[in-house]
């Protein structure tokens, strides 16, 4: 099915999340998740309409930027190598998986501006899945006012692959408390805008507990690697 056929059908599932909750659909930004398609893919994409890709490999972004350059909006979504920021750094507008200090001091190093980055926070507790416990988000971005070129623009979690909705919600629900409480501190380093949660299997009860980022691969562009 073509990227734009998908791409009706999962605004109508974004647009019915929302009034659900009576949230505006312009709350909600799209990332096309591209790393298992082709280039030709991710232009289908771009050609759809939509301008936020996601890609979780240096070289998978790397070559696709070789081609489409800064037409979209380049988002990495996986986890971060500290050798590989150098490759990606110039390229990226968010990085989704800010998960440690190592990596931090390297993007600040490395950057030329400021980088808005997302703390991932592994709310489940799984052993498979990166990120920093609840407990261990607050404290890790607090100890982040000293890198000058990095903002904390919100937070990343993925929920546990389950068909069970109140597993999934309650996941969501943390995440978005955790932000409520770094908001209140009023940090200017991080205001904390955003929530990236939500994938193919998943992203409308994201929507519903207050996700303002969704990251959709198969759904929208397949999957052809």
């Amino acid at each position: 099915m073509k990227v734009v056929e998908n791409l009706k059908r999962i605004n109508q599932q974004i647009n019915e999340a929302c009034q659900k909750v009576n949230r505006s659909i312009k709350e909600v930004t799209l990332i096309a998740v591209t790393k298992y398609v082709s280039i030709e893919r991710a232009e289908e994409a771009l050609d759809a309409g939509i301008i936020n890709l996601g890609e979780n490999r240096d070289d998978s972004l790397l070559e696709k930027w070789e081609v489409l350059q800064d037409k979209p909006i380049w988002h990495y979504i996986g986890t971060l190598q500290t050798r590989k920021v150098k490759n990606i750094i110039e390229k990226v507008e968010y990085i989704h998986s800010l998960d440690r200090e190592s990596l931090a001091e390297e993007i600040n190093k490395r950057a030329n501006k400021k980088i808005k980055c997302l703390v991932q926070v592994n709310v489940s507790g799984e052993e498979s899945k990166h990120g920093l416990s609840i407990e261990e988000a607050m404290p890790f971005i607090e100890s982040l006012s000293k890198f000058e070129n990095i903002v904390v623009d919100g937070l990343m979690t993925m929920a546990p692959f389950t068909n069970d909705e109140q597993i999934l919600r309650d996941c969501f629900r943390r995440l978005n408390r955790l932000r409520e409480q770094i908001q209140k501190l009023n940090l200017e380093f991080a205001p904390c805008t955003h929530l990236s949660m939500g994938m193919s299997n998943d992203f409308a009860i994201a929507i519903e507990e207050g996700a303002t980022m969704i990251r959709i691969g198969t759904a929208l562009v397949g999957e052809e690697d």
